[in-house]
């Protein structure tokens, strides 16, 4: 049985001769499947390139938003690298001001000092102490210091001895090697870690004369009292000053309170005792405390009118 067809009439322009082409229903259907099936491909290929030009238009507008991001980060960060310069200038004049006139203001902790964020003074209160320091009478002050200064003693009594513990806390690093706790690796701790809540009102563990009191390297805040004859004492990562340098303090007195400023991996104050500037191990002149304790007192009765 013949299959039906389609039947194509093809005619030349100049001849005038026709040609009949024979063409089965099957050769059609697969011409329109084939038609379907490239319209099919070009719609997917539409739609993938539409895709990709709407992903690479996000990307971009990521892009620039993470430019204008990065832009705003750097113009913060260097607004506050100028804050803390502008601090930090407010802060040394400060500290030459009190040192040149012998100003000492009373430091109050009224409150509990929890955080560290709370005992680091913003430059609005650096401001107020460089107001007050520059609206004080400055005459009044620099007779006061001539009359109450004192150079730092030759010779060293058991007052200036180092004999107490600046703070009453758990010792966690002692004098020597040890593994250091940021690269562990080998290194030389040059005196006692004692572990203390932030805010630990540290003494002065011998009387001496205030030879520094600022932010050095990793020791953070540290207090350096001399003590004559070239013993000194180091107080690091310390919050707060209760001292300026010049002062002359007694042993037993609260020249601070601790903290975790600097290279610190916890809350505690770094102790060292030092020789003409050698570190030696303080925990000799701790363990001494009882027997200058007793020292002292019969050095008083001594003294005692009979």
């Amino acid at each position: 049985m013949q299959q039906p067809y389609f039947i194509l009439v093809v005619a030349h322009s100049l001849h005038g001769r026709l040609r009949r082409i024979h063409v089965p229903y099957s050769v059609c259907y697969g011409i329109l499947a084939l038609a379907l099936l490239g319209t099919i491909s070009l719609a997917g290929i539409a739609a993938s390139y539409a895709r990709m030009f709407w992903k690479v238009s996000n990307y971009n507008t990521l892009r620039s938003e993470i430019d204008t991001i990065r832009t705003r980060y750097l113009r913060l960060q260097r607004e506050h690298d100028e804050g803390k310069q502008q601090l930090a200038t407010l802060q040394v004049l400060a500290s030459e001001i009190t040192v040149a006139y012998g100003i000492k203001r009373e430091l109050a902790a009224k409150e509990p000092l929890s955080l560290e964020a709370k005992l680091v003074p913003t430059l609005h209160e650096s401001i107020e102490d460089y107001n007050f320091l520059r609206n004080i009478n400055f005459t009044s002050a620099m007779r006061n210091s001539y009359q109450t200064g004192s150079p730092i003693r030759s010779g060293i009594g058991l007052e200036d001895r180092p004999s107490l513990w600046p703070v009453q806390g758990k010792l966690t690093s002692f004098f020597g090697q040890r593994t250091d706790p940021f690269n562990g690796m080998g290194a030389f701790h040059s005196g006692l870690d004692i572990s203390v809540p932030i805010g630990t009102p540290v003494v002065a563990t011998a009387g001496g004369q205030v030879k520094f009191a600022d932010t050095f390297s990793g020791y953070g805040r540290l207090l350096v009292l001399a003590h004559g004859n070239g013993m000194e004492t180091y107080y690091g990562h310390m919050s707060r000053f209760n001292v300026i340098i010049g002062q002359r303090i007694s042993r037993g007195e609260v020249v601070g309170w601790s903290g975790q400023t600097g290279r610190a991996t916890s809350p505690h104050v770094h102790y060292e005792v030092r020789l003409s500037g050698s570190p030696v191990n303080p925990y000799t002149y701790l363990k001494s405390q009882s027997l200058l304790a007793e020292a002292s007192k019969q050095e008083k009765k001594k003294e005692l009118p009979f």
